[in-house]
């Protein structure tokens, strides 16, 4: 559900699915209505689909589990992010192809972001974004 912030003009969208493929095309579905073909929005929509999707694949929610997908639009950045249940890191094998991350990395460039541990990794982890509205993807190292 979208939640206006009248004090800060931002716009928030968070919803909780169940940690099973079909859902990462409902959380991109329902993301996209949020978004309403808005600044980068199609952007936007990719990271949504690779953090869903890392979180559905990789982590320990697909273990009959959930994960949140956030998205707040400010002013001058899209913060995206998705909340699991955390596991083991893992660095995909060096295929030749980008994998979730490595788009991720080139939409937001670096610094643009990260993974928090949530009580230690106990209790879940967040893989957030910030996707600049003033310029294209700057990608790089």
């Amino acid at each position: 559900m979208a939640t206006p912030s009248p004090a800060t003009g931002t716009r928030e969208w968070a919803e909780t699915y169940p940690a099973r493929p079909r859902h990462v095309r409902d959380a991109r579905h329902t993301a996209g209505q949020f978004l309403a073909g808005g600044v980068r929005a199609d952007e936007t929509l990719l990271i949504c689909s690779e953090l869903a999707t890392n979180s559905v694949l990789h982590s320990r929610s697909k273990d009959d589990g959930k994960f949140i997908l956030r998205v707040v639009v400010h002013a001058d950045y899209i913060w995206i992010e998705c909340e699991d249940a955390g596991g083991p890191w893992h660095i995909p094998d060096n295929d030749g192809r980008p994998h979730g991350l490595d788009v991720v990395h080139a939409l937001c460039g670096v610094g643009g972001w990260g993974v928090e541990d949530l009580d230690g990794g106990r209790t879940g982890r967040v893989v957030w974004a910030r996707l600049e509205l003033g310029r294209r993807a700057v990608g790089g190292g």
